[in-house]
């Protein structure tokens, strides 16, 4: 693949579809793929000017990291794109024990022999945004300091207790950070701040609060890229900054349309997901036809998983069968989390995620469905990797719900051409399922 603008690595597979919606919307030709592709899978997408590797680091320890992203950042290194992004959730959620940034920095800056990476988090698109280092994010029309928000402050995995998100990153990494704020980005030197900044830190954080200042944003990101500095770290808000830059300078033609892909009769959902949004948003689709069949998550990552998925299944089949859509969850809301029983369980979470795929992908063959859903970001992408998708590519954007498209899955047998949503935990309206199932 030759003049590829873009190439990146997302922490879990909600993200990594985030990114591949906001690049197709700016008209950027997107490929994702769900491992490293041979050669001939990748000449299939030859036509694609930015290309992406889905993974579970987000979800991953250390360790982990040390193992899998360093061939990882290897081979997107080999693509040679202009700019290789490692995306990372727009609530900054990690640990130093889980989904750790600050070492997923140290590998890339290892690999791309980087001195100074540049990070971006703030994403006006999602209603996410970074004032003097400090994280803002949107929650049902009211708007929060990431560690006093109602979801993210507490969330079972990594729940975010700090705003400032260089005090954050400095609880995963010993590498130096700096702040290029929104008082400099008002600036006439913005340039000569950005390459001190670079040139006296390791990892560098753009302030992001406003459309005007992504754009400033991705002038200086897209200017320091090919002077060593091409390997960068952020929220889908890189792209988001990058495509205003690329639309000004005529790289990319900043839009594209998409025809709906009409409705389908009947659609499986599966959800891990403990967010209050999607309890809503399944509580909404049951409301309006769907039946609902609820899932032990302990039984699917103990030793009776195997009748736990069954019983799921059957009950799933039932429904498809009769002409109506279905949803599996194993939660209603937080107040469902089972988090702390699970957590005592090893890689009971990964587990979770494969019993959720393996079921969708029994639904899917055995009622030949053209439509499905997968909800929760750690759920998604550990049950994708159970329907055997080698790519995906976007079918529709929901601009009314930004970073979960609904894509189209690119595999072997009945897999092939399914089409298919993968929603975070927080996103979308409360309609978003029955959106799914119109396709409009």
């Amino acid at each position: 693949m030759q003049n590829l603008l873009l190439s990146y690595y997302g922490d879990d597979l909600t993200g990594s579809t985030d990114v591949m919606e906001a690049l197709e919307l700016g008209g950027v030709p997107t490929v994702l793929f769900m491992r490293r592709p041979d050669g001939r899978l990748l000449a299939r997408f030859s036509h694609c000017r930015a290309v992406g590797l889905a993974g579970t680091s987000r979800s991953e320890t250390p360790q982990w990291m040390e193992q899998n992203l360093a061939p990882a950042f290897e081979w997107l290194k080999s693509l040679e794109a202009a700019v290789c992004h490692y995306k990372i959730c727009s609530t900054f959620d990690s640990s130093p024990t889980v989904g750790n940034i600050g070492r997923a920095i140290e590998i890339g800056r290892r690999i791309f022999g980087q001195s100074s990476v540049p990070m971006v988090v703030g994403a006006p698109q999602l209603k996410r945004y970074t004032a003097f280092g400090n994280l803002f994010a949107a929650f049902r029309g009211e708007y929060f300091r990431i560690d006093r928000h109602p979801v993210m402050s507490r969330h079972p995995v990594t729940p975010m207790n700090e705003a400032d998100l260089l005090v954050h990153l400095s609880r995963q990494t010993s590498l130096s950070s700096g702040l290029v704020d929104l008082a400099a980005l008002q600036t006439d030197d913005l340039a000569q701040t950005v390459d001190q900044a670079v040139q006296n830190r390791a990892v560098i954080l753009f302030d992001v609060e406003s459309r005007q200042t992504q754009r400033r944003v991705g002038e200086q990101i897209w200017r320091i890229h090919d002077q060593g500095h091409g390997f960068v770290v952020g929220s889908s808000g890189v792209e988001y900054a990058l495509l205003a830059e690329w639309a000004g300078k005529g790289i990319a033609s900043g839009q594209a349309s998409f025809a709906p892909p009409g409705p389908v009769d009947r659609l499986a959902v599966v959800s891990g997901s403990v967010s209050p949004t999607t309890e809503k948003q399944i509580r909404h689709a049951l409301a309006h036809g769907f039946d609902g069949v609820e899932m032990d998550a302990m039984q699917l990552v103990t030793e009776g998983a195997k009748e736990a998925i069954e019983r799921a299944v059957a009950s799933g089949l039932a429904s498809l069968a009769a002409g109506r859509s279905v949803i599996l969850y194993t939660a209603l809301g937080p107040q469902a989390d089972r988090s702390a029983e699970i957590d005592h369980i090893e890689g009971a979470r990964n587990r979770l995620g494969r019993a959720l795929g393996d079921i969708l992908r029994r639904l899917v063959v055995e009622k030949k469905l053209k439509r499905a859903v997968i909800a929760g970001g750690d759920t998604s992408s550990h049950a994708l990797g159970q329907l055997a998708i080698d790519a995906l590519t976007v079918r529709m954007p929901l601009p009314q719900s930004p970073g979960s498209p609904l894509c189209v899955a690119h595999g072997g047998g009945a897999i092939d051409g399914l089409e298919i949503a993968l929603k975070g935990g927080q996103v979308g309206t409360d309609a978003y399922f029955e959106t799914i199932r119109l396709g409009s």
